[in-house]
């Protein structure tokens, strides 16, 4: 099934936005966030552009609507979508990234102040909305992924003392 694109027009340039917002929402530090760099790729502005308005109004981001992701949890973020979101130059980030909370996110659109950067934060309020709908009304798949979890970790358990006794005899 080909997934679904949509153009918001800026400028004279065409950006595409994904109607899977979903997928750029990370859970890091037990918070949904999204990452500079991809909200920067849907707002139009380059990563250090957006970053530079960040700081330009840091009045305006309290530590519950954006921090910085540690090397760990990078290198954790890194792996689980399996590569870069970056393209390297000069070998790749210089910095590490800056992870927003969905007050963040909200936040971000006044100091970007461009019609691109509205349309698309609702975008991203939505998709905010959406997962948090989910997990509200289907808190049974979590109940039964913890227990699969759970499950799991005894058969691990029982296969390594399994080969601590094999390795005995």
């Amino acid at each position: 099934m080909e997934e679904q694109k949509e153009t918001i027009k800026t400028t004279g340039n065409n950006i595409l936005i994904s109607t899977h917002i979903e997928n750029l929402i990370h859970i890091i530090r037990g918070q949904q966030v999204m990452i500079d760099s991809d909200l920067a790729k849907l707002y139009g502005v380059e990563t250090k552009r957006l970053k530079e308005q960040v700081k330009r109004n840091i009045n305006r981001f309290p530590s519950d609507f954006f921090f910085e992701l540690t090397k760990e949890e990078f290198q954790g973020l890194r792996s689980q979508i399996a590569t870069s979101n970056e393209v390297p130059v000069r070998g790749g980030r210089r910095y590490l990234p800056y992870a927003f909370t969905e007050n963040g996110v909200a936040m971000l659109s006044s100091v970007l102040k461009s019609e691109t950067a509205i349309e698309v934060n609702i975008r991203i309020m939505r998709a905010f909305t959406a997962m948090r709908s989910f997990v509200l009304n289907n808190p049974h798949i979590f109940n039964r992924l913890e227990a699969v979890e759970h499950h799991q970790l005894l058969l691990q358990n029982g296969l390594a003392e399994t080969k601590i006794n094999n390795t005995q005899l």
